[in-house]
């Protein structure tokens, strides 16, 4: 089976106010690598011509583009932090630049949520691939795996036109607008 593998780094901050570690609740940041494994939706032969199941700049372009356009340098922050209140107050100028997210914002979460994204992209394009398999690299140390049904995984705490994730645009949360 052919597989794309496209990987990108990205900078972002975020905090995490619902668990147990202290240090996580006070907004820090990582140098992250996202990684997708991307197969194509039907297995055909290749065609004795081009050889390919897309070209690679049609099945990148898209993600690379939220990746570096929206998702670098954001601040990652849940849907009920009071910080996400404090932007729309203080700094709604910003609010572009907040990722926001159904409860805290961990790599687990931001993995499905990634992957879900990534799969409208590439169903409104037409592509014939799909995201089967996406890495996050938080930490030199700590990755995180996910494969299967992000929507299975996703809390559910709003209808699904209301989930950025669901949509192929790029935005990261319904406060922009």
């Amino acid at each position: 089976m052919l597989e794309f593998v496209f990987t990108r780094r990205f900078a972002m901050a975020h905090r995490l106010i619902h668990g147990s570690s202290e240090i996580c609740a006070t907004p820090h940041g990582h140098n992250e690598e996202v990684r997708v494994y991307l197969k194509p939706v039907e297995i055909k032969p290749l065609d004795g011509k081009q050889n390919v199941v897309v070209p690679f700049q049609q099945a990148k372009t898209t993600w690379h583009r939220f990746i570096d356009g929206s998702v670098d340098h954001a601040f990652q922050l849940a849907e009920n932090d009071p910080l996400v209140e404090w932007f729309k107050q203080h700094e709604p100028q910003r609010l572009s630049r907040l990722l926001i997210t159904p409860g805290d914002p961990t790599t687990e979460l931001l993995a499905c949520l990634l992957m879900s994204k990534l799969n409208c992209f590439l169903t409104v394009e037409q592509s014939g691939l799909h995201c089967e398999q996406i890495e996050i690299m938080e930490t030199p140390t700590n990755t995180v795996r996910f494969t299967g049904n992000p929507l299975e995984f996703i809390p559910n705490t709003r209808p699904p036109e209301q989930c950025w994730w669901r949509r192929a645009d790029m935005s990261m949360s319904e406060l922009e607008g």
